[in-house]
């Protein structure tokens, strides 16, 4: 490890190479430069805690100003793994994933790291199988798992067996905080109901998702426990079970509508069944929101492109991807926040609530 008294000729030294731009530093120059072994800079790259803090910055310190980068073949040979992330999905909702999708690629930009995309039927008995032989033959560094992919046990197990890092997206905590995104879901349906109770609405409707799916139990729950504040409950009869597509939301809506004493407002757990809602309101000669007031969530691009423009609980869903990126391929020089593993929803009140006629 480098001295105290070694660091300003340390410096010297890391700052004349740099100005030699006809010359690629390698990990033995930043070795030698921070005094210390070619196996410790590694460790320091990889963000390996076996590591002395003071040794930590020397080397840190010696990588920025040589302006070093790894090299990404080497590291693979290095840990008999490609420099390859997968992401492993299974949602009917294409723009949920493609969110995901563009926040990893902007945490592994400038990593030498690149994505592979693999949808899945997460209800196929060959399930396991199947990603077993992607792992394997792929060889990935590790995979981030969105809900509801993140929720099968024995999937997170089978990573666990094959030394591939992961990092889970879901909506309540399942795991150590280390390998989790955490969205917070119950929390942005409780507003939604707040909001709702508060503009006067007491015949609320919802549209659920899968049942099979966390996220829509923990909205559902959240919707519930906030409408609870105002002294409200949820009627069995105003709940319509939905897929989270779009045509699961035209059909849902439609069987409200047609009730003899219809919802003045409905909630749809996510913005394509809302989406569909919209439609049913006009195929029914309803006027948005003048007649039924309309809640999503997601608060999808769509959101903002309906007329009138969609009141959503918005997550963060590029910001999600970006942090399991993060997460799961560390990087000495990014700064990490100490809550980086979460992110908290937020009400996007538009013009297709108001208050109950």
């Amino acid at each position: 490890m480098a001295s105290h008294e070694q660091g300003p000729e340390r410096k010297r030294r890391a700052r004349a190479q740099e100005g030699d731009s006809r010359r690629k530093h390698t990990i033995n120059d930043v070795a030698r430069m921070a005094g210390v072994s070619k196996k410790t800079v590694s460790r320091v790259i990889n963000a390996s805690p076996f590591v002395k803090e003071e040794t930590r910055k020397a080397v840190l310190e010696i990588i920025r100003e040589t302006g070093y980068t790894p090299d990404p073949q080497a590291r693979g040979l290095a840990f008999r793994r490609s420099f390859l992330v997968g992401l492993i999905y299974d949602n009917p909702n294409p723009q949920h994933t493609v969110s995901h999708q563009l926040g990893i690629l902007d945490a592994l930009k400038g990593t030498g790291f690149e994505l592979l995309v693999r949808p899945v039927d997460r209800t196929s008995p060959k399930l396991l199988e199947d990603m077993r032989g992607f792992v394997e033959r792929q060889k990935l560094y590790g995979v981030v798992l969105p809900s509801p992919v993140s929720e099968n046990e024995d999937l997170v197990a089978l990573m666990k067996e094959l030394g591939c890092r992961y990092v889970r997206i879901a909506s309540v905590p399942m795991d150590d905080a280390a390998c989790m995104v955490v969205s917070h879901d119950g929390k942005g349906a409780a507003d939604a109901a707040r909001h709702l109770a508060d503009l006067g609405h007491t015949r609320i409707a919802l549209i659920s998702g899968p049942p099979t799916f966390r996220s829509s139990v923990e909205r559902r729950r959240g919707f519930e426990a906030g409408l609870a504040e105002r002294g409200l409950a949820l009627d069995p009869a105003l709940v319509k079970q939905g897929a989270y597509t779009y045509e699961s939301g035209i059909t849902a809506a439609g069987e409200l509508f047609a009730l003899e004493n219809r919802p003045t407002a409905i909630f749809c757990l996510n913005d394509e069944m809302a989406s569909g809602a919209y439609l049913a309101a006009r195929e029914h000669g309803l006027s948005i929101p003048k007649d039924v007031s309309i809640v999503g969530f997601d608060d999808a691009p769509i959101a903002a492109r309906l007329w009138p423009a969609l009141t959503s609980v918005r997550l963060p869903l590029r910001d999600m991807g970006r942090m399991a990126g993060e997460m799961l391929v560390p990087d000495p020089l990014r700064e990490v926040q100490a809550d980086a593993h979460e992110v908290q929803p937020e009400l996007i009140v538009r013009e297709s609530t108001a208050k109950a006629g």
